[in-house]
């Protein structure tokens, strides 16, 4: 079936064209039927068709199909090749919002690419991307958002998004009723403020931002949660900023978190806990609230990006008198063996973590009725 879809993109009739594109933009929801048509070479035919650009029904079809298709680096690597890119950006005005919604869709996913970010700046699409900001279409506002925050990773990029009030306006989508457009904004704003100049004074300008921030910490969405924690680790770089978010209840807050299942949750709560360590007594705070034991825990997971963060804020949790030697005890024979790992930073901040919990365990048998820690005297060979 895949080949007459893709045969059907080749014939004269503008309505067949048209139709087989939808076809493919809804089949293409799956993985393999992704690989399929690039192989039965369906992507020119596609890229061909946005070139009509007066037919919005064949375009709309087009450009679903090329979203879809890009989900595979290797299509968007393809369609890079193919100059799908330029067309793509050329249609992001005067079109329909249906044709946009799909547009930047495919323009969010090519943006994982850094050659494709480039292009994307280089053809004038940056300026068009931020506008689209300001409408109230749900779909088109959580495609922009992935757009512009992968297209916010470009230095050069994130510089034209400030100059268009990009960040204040996706920190304005905060307040949207919609959680996927809220978690959508959120995760735009993580690489703006890591590529933006002076993050700093950028947050301390929004406002009620950091309450704001705070406030939906308190989300029933998952995503929400964890592309706000995500923000969160940025903004915390910033000794004002973290003071102001600490007094608007942040440690309360993401320690009840603690108990997640999601691992991308997991990972930007690790990073958002282990980035407001760094003010005043929050880590004493973060030891008072229970967060390592439950912490600990997430050293099981197969996620390895989970597991870096997990490591990193348990050393930062264990130094001082954050932590109960005791809670940390589900944690050392998870850690014994990342010291040996091939990442230098994973393997430094396991070690390291292991000789803090070491000297709290230490201390721990100067009081009366203490107990020796399991593993505490157990020799890591490298």
């Amino acid at each position: 079936m895949v080949g007459q879809l893709v045969e059907g993109l080749r014939s004269e009739n503008k309505q067949l064209q048209g139709h087989c594109a939808s076809a493919i933009f809804k089949c293409a929801e799956d993985a393999g039927t992704r690989d399929l048509i690039r192989k039965f070479n369906g992507l020119v035919p596609l890229v061909a068709l946005l070139r009509d650009k007066k037919n919005y029904e064949m375009v709309q079809g087009a450009t679903g199909a090329i979203w879809k298709l890009s989900l595979n680096p290797n299509n968007a690597t393809s369609f890079r090749e193919l100059k799908a890119i330029q067309e793509l950006v050329s249609l992001l005005q005067d079109q329909p919002e249906p044709v946009l919604i799909n547009v930047v869709g495919a323009l969010s996913e090519c943006a994982k690419q850094e050659e494709n970010r480039e292009i994307i700046r280089k053809e004038n699409g940056i300026r068009p991307l931020v506008n689209l900001l300001t409408l109230t279409n749900v779909p088109l506002l959580v495609n922009t958002t992935m757009a512009v925050g992968a297209c916010a990773l470009d230095k050069e990029s994130m510089h034209i998004i400030n100059e268009r009030e990009g960040v204040r306006l996706l920190w304005s989508l905060l307040r949207n009723e919609n959680p996927e457009v809220q978690a959508g904004a959120a995760c735009a704003i993580s690489p703006c403020l890591e590529n933006v100049a002076n993050p700093g004074s950028l947050v301390r300008s929004f406002v009620g931002g950091l309450e704001l921030v705070v406030g939906l910490l308190s989300s029933q969405s998952t995503a929400v949660l964890a592309n706000v924690c995500g923000a969160i680790a940025q903004i915390g770089r910033d000794q004002e900023n973290l003071a102001v978010l600490t007094d608007h209840g942040v440690v309360k807050k993401l320690a009840h978190l603690c108990h997640t299942h999601d691992d991308l949750l997991k990972s930007h709560l690790c990073e958002a806990i282990h980035s407001c360590c760094g003010w005043a007594d929050n880590r004493a705070q973060f030891g008072k609230y229970g967060v390592v034991s439950p912490i600990s825990k997430f050293l099981v997971t197969g996620n390895e990006k989970v597991q870096r963060s997990t490591v990193k804020v348990l050393n930062q949790l264990s130094k001082g008198n954050a932590a109960n030697a005791t809670h940390m005890q589900g944690a050392i024979a998870h850690l014994v063996p990342l010291v040996g790992s091939d990442d230098r930073e994973l393997q430094e901040d396991s070690a390291n973590c292991l000789s803090n919990i070491r000297k709290l365990g230490l201390s721990k048998r100067l009081t009366k009725g203490s107990r020796p820690l399991k593993y505490l005297n157990a020799k890591v060979i490298s």
